[in-house]
């Protein structure tokens, strides 16, 4: 296990890096984890993590890519619910949703590898 040290405080991190206690997640650790995987956070990128966020709060459970675009799709329409839209955004290997889940201080999705 590690931790993420920010100002006075510190989190701690699972073996993957993740936020173990997604209680203390706050803007400022959205923002470190972001940085940690070079990506300036906008708008668009916000509005996904938020949305992230809602759909654990929903179903409690970090969302694979499938459903999380049918997710997009339903509350943020049909042009941001596309696998690209998430690729575009949230580059990098492997699949948008670890990222995204990293970023939001969610465990990692199940199915990803």
């Amino acid at each position: 296990m590690s931790e993420l040290r920010l100002k006075e405080a510190s989190y701690s991190l699972d073996a993957e890096g993740y936020l173990e206690d997604l209680t203390q997640w706050n803007s400022d650790i959205a923002e470190a984890f972001a940085t940690g995987i070079d990506l300036a956070l906008t708008e668009s990128h916000w509005e996904l993590i938020h949305l992230m966020r809602q759909f654990y709060r929903e179903f409690d459970l970090s969302p694979a890519m499938r459903p999380f675009i049918k997710y997009i799709t339903l509350h943020l329409g049909a042009d941001k619910g596309k696998s690209i839209y998430l690729m575009q955004l949230f580059p990098g290997e492997g699949s948008p949703v670890k990222r995204i889940a990293l970023i939001a201080g969610l465990p990692k999705p199940d199915n990803c590898l």
